[in-house]
């Protein structure tokens, strides 16, 4: 008999045991719904799928009666704005440190220490310090966002950087490259898919930042929403939003990682991601 060890699903099969998970939680969910429901109709703990989805359809398809808006996009649009202007600050920096500190050892000696340091801070720690510094409005959360995730990107770059072959760059100078060159055309080719990588091991850190300051100090966005409507115990916004968050995260990763295979082929095909 072959070993279990050795055994590969096909990829119908593979496809279906992905989905099973999925699938056994939402019937756990209906019957334990059901059961809460039967006992006492007015339990706001586990909303059947129905009110689940009239929650859903009373957010995202029915303008507020205070603004107008629909609260349920206005809340997405917002936070993914947010969200984006985090990670692209994180994304450039990271990169600038990292590639910096890892290819020049003078400048490593010297930085390395701080980013270890910085990297051990717990960002949410400081929140109320950014929102003294930076106010309540939308700067404050991208800063804690980019402080958030930044040291993670740097740190990774910095260890990228240093893994590329030294014999590389002892021939690069040997053609006559200088530090810069060097830099810019052998060491940031190599980086950049690795950057990306980066910034998808990131997304969750930052989706976490950005509920965290939403919930503290905002007057939009999905993390203020679902803090909003905890107060009422509005289990069926709530559980909409998580999932909506879930799968906003899911297809951004998605598409960092379809983006990877169409910029940089020949990483992808090296088996790196």
């Amino acid at each position: 008999m072959k070993k279990f060890i050795n055994q590969h699903p096909g990829r119908a099969f593979k496809l279906l045991l992905g989905i099973a998970p999925f699938v056994l939680l939402i019937l756990l969910y209906v019957m334990g719904s059901d059961a809460r429901l039967e006992v006492n109709p007015n339990d706001k703990l586990l909303p059947s799928m129905s009110q689940i989805a009239d929650g859903l359809e009373r957010m995202a398809f029915e303008p507020s009666k205070r603004s107008g808006e629909y609260l349920f996009w206005q809340d997405t649009a917002s936070s993914l704005t947010r969200l984006a202007l985090g990670i692209l600050i994180a994304a450039m920096l990271g990169l600038l440190i990292g590639l910096v500190t890892g290819a020049l050892p003078m400048i490593a000696a010297s930085l390395s220490p701080l980013l270890t340091v910085v990297s051990l801070i717990p960002p949410l720690a400081i929140l109320p310090i950014l929102f003294i510094v930076f106010g309540l409005g939308e700067l404050s959360k991208v800063v804690l966002i980019a402080l958030g995730i930044t040291p993670f990107i740097a740190r990774d770059i910095q260890r990228r950087t240093q893994e590329i072959p030294f014999e590389q760059l002892v021939k690069a100078q040997s053609l006559g490259a200088n530090t810069s060159q060097i830099m810019i055309r052998v060491l940031l080719p190599q980086i950049m898919p690795k950057l990306f990588d980066a910034v998808r091991l990131s997304l969750g850190a930052g989706w976490l930042f950005l509920i965290a300051a939403e919930a503290v100090a905002a007057t939009d966005g999905l993390g203020y929403r679902i803090f909003l409507v905890r107060r009422y115990m509005a289990m069926d916004v709530i559980l909409p939003y998580v999932a909506w968050i879930t799968i906003l995260a899911f297809l951004i990763d998605v598409s960092l990682r379809e983006l990877t295979k169409k910029l940089f082929p020949w990483y992808v095909q090296g088996g790196k991601s």
